[in-house]
C-alpha cells in the first residue's frame, strides 16, 4: 500500500487523535500534542460529515476544557489551524482559544 505525505499525516493525526480521546474518558490529562491532536482529529472529522467552517470555529471552542489538560497547556494553543476537507473542497478552519 502506498500512501502520499498527505494521506500519511492524515494517518497519524487519527491515530493520535484516537489516543487522546481514549486517554481523556480515562480521565487522563492531555499534554500539548495530544490536545492538538484531538482537535485537529475533531476538525477534519466534522468536516468530512459536511459541518460549515463557521460551526467548526465557534463549536471548536467547546471541544476540551482546561480541566482535561496539563496546567499550562491551554496557554501554549492560542489558535488551531487545520486544513481540511469539505464537500466542496478544501479550507483552512481556524480556532481561536480553543481550551476555555
Amino acid at each position: 500500500m502506498n500512501f502520499t505525505p498527505s494521506d500519511t499525516e492524515k494517518l497519524l493525526l487519527s491515530v493520535a487523535g484516537m489516543v487522546a480521546r481514549d486517554r481523556r474518558e480515562r480521565g487522563v490529562l492531555l499534554n500539548h500534542p495530544e490536545s492538538l491532536a484531538l482537535l485537529s482529529c475533531w476538525v477534519l472529522e466534522r468536516a468530512r460529515e459536511g459541518a460549515l467552517v463557521s460551526d467548526l470555529m465557534n463549536d471548536g471552542r467547546h471541544v476540551l476544557t482546561r480541566d482535561e489538560v496539563m496546567e499550562g497547556v491551554p496557554e501554549m494553543i492560542p489558535d488551531v489551524q487545520v486544513e481540511a476537507t469539505f464537500p466542496d473542497g478544501r479550507k483552512l478552519v481556524t480556532i481561536t482559544e480553543p481550551i476555555q
